[in-house]
């Protein structure tokens, strides 16, 4: 083929088009054609006018920018402020008990929250070793593991069957595939975005976090030999209605007296493209904690090191400007009254999709916050391609299509409910 004399092995397995912007590519010609289509492909939440939402206040602090904030290069791991503000909005209030508890917190800036997993596969699994996953995930997690020489299991998004416990933890075969991991390498770890999970929308519960966190640790303290990491996957997390649900959950195990096995590390991926709605401006961050701070030092210096060796430094103006923002009082205030206007811009279609699904008996999965609904069915690109006959553009991904709330204008929801059950038909 065309170039395979220049390309290396890996350079020639790589093909195709990202499905979520060919969707959306699709959606865009429908509209320039002049029908009435509905946009429900793409991961940015917009208006109901279809215009990009942007954070007022976010918006305002970037544009007061010092013109020396905009054009000097940030510390390669960093402005300190802002990776005191990640540690911040990664644990929310339970960082500051986490911190006396004895915890330390290690912090490197990354472009957005693809770094942050970029710099995991880098650096906490060897090549060759496979992550575990939930079945349902978000697409490119594929794509950084195979440029890391990684491959990844998966274990169900659902139980197979209902817990009244943790409806939305499948435990049994989490633990199975844990088991086999801890079995087979000397480093696990699991990627887990939640809550406001992508592509579904579900969030776990209390009970399913804690009874996942309960397995991880057991396995850790069964495996003294093995270094175990839980990634948290935060990229939605601040709209959800538990926003920093996980350190949650480790406090108050913690404080019920679980004990933190040595050989595991618990990670945050940090992103400010929704919470911060700055996407382009690449900003996000991985905050590890651990009780030993030879550890998180350690950390950090191989974490700078790979962010040095690989996009040099995350840009300054966004650390700087989210940082000075988050310093006062009356700033937070200022994000959280614009975050909760948008938030609420979910709540309103996520509530009307729920109720018109309902109405027309369309079996949606469970979905509680973030930007995303789900319709599992055993072919997703016939199904989409019939919404798209109704002039509805959605996204087929394994096992099911991605319904994008946060693009959809409130009024379009019944249109995608109808389109659903037409497509079910």
């Amino acid at each position: 083929m065309a170039g395979d004399t220049f390309l290396n092995a890996a350079g020639i397995e790589k093909h195709g088009n990202d499905t979520i912007f060919s969707w959306w590519a699709r959606f865009q010609e429908a509209k320039a054609a002049g029908l009435p289509a509905v946009n429900g492909t793409i991961g940015a939440l917009l208006e109901n006018d279809g215009n990009l939402a942007i954070n007022k206040a976010v918006d305002s602090a970037i544009r007061a920018a010092p013109e020396q904030e905009i054009a000097a290069y940030a510390p390669l791991a960093g402005l300190p402020a802002f990776l005191d503000l990640s540690k911040t909005l990664a644990f929310g209030d339970s960082r500051e008990e986490l911190e006396r508890l004895g915890f330390h917190f290690a912090a490197t800036a990354s472009p957005g929250g693809s770094g942050a997993l970029f710099l995991s596969a880098n650096n906490f699994l060897d090549k060759g070793q496979s992550v575990l996953l939930r079945d349902r995930h978000w697409g490119p997690y594929k794509g950084f593991l195979e440029n890391n020489s990684l491959n990844y299991t998966t274990w169900p998004l659902l139980p197979s069957s209902t817990s009244d416990e943790h409806p939305y933890f499948a435990r049994e075969e989490f633990e199975t595939r844990l088991a086999e991991l801890s079995s087979s390498q000397d480093k696990v770890m699991v990627w887990l975005n939640d809550p406001a999970h992508n592509p579904t929308g579900l969030s776990m519960s209390p009970e399913g976090r804690y009874a996942c966190l309960e397995s991880f640790t057991e396995s850790a303290l069964n495996n003294p030999e093995v270094g175990y990491t839980l990634l948290i996957d935060s990229a939605y997390s601040l709209y959800a209605n538990e926003t920093h649900a996980w350190a949650d959950t480790i406090l108050d195990s913690l404080e019920d007296g679980m004990m933190w096995p040595e050989n595991l590390l618990f990670c945050v991926a940090v992103s400010l493209s929704k919470s911060h709605t700055i996407y382009g401006l690449r900003t996000g961050a991985l905050v590890c904690m651990h009780p030993e701070k030879e550890v998180t030092d350690r950390l950090e210096t191989v974490l700078c090191v790979t962010a040095r060796q690989t996009w040099s430094a995350t840009p300054r103006v966004s650390q700087y400007c989210v940082s000075e923002m988050h310093s006062t009082k009356e700033g937070g205030e200022n994000w959280g009254v614009e975050r909760d206007r948008l938030k609420q811009l979910l709540d309103d279609r996520r509530n009307s999709l729920i109720a018109e699904c309902n109405r027309l008996d369309v079996p949606i999965n469970p979905t509680m916050d973030g930007f995303f609904a789900w319709i599992e069915v055993d072919n997703p690109v016939e199904f989409a391609e019939k919404c798209a006959e109704n002039g509805v553009f959605l996204v087929p991904l394994t096992g099911g299509v991605r319904i994008g709330l946060c693009a959809l204008p409130l009024d379009s929801v019944p249109k995608v409910a109808e389109a659903l059950s037409k497509a079910l038909g």
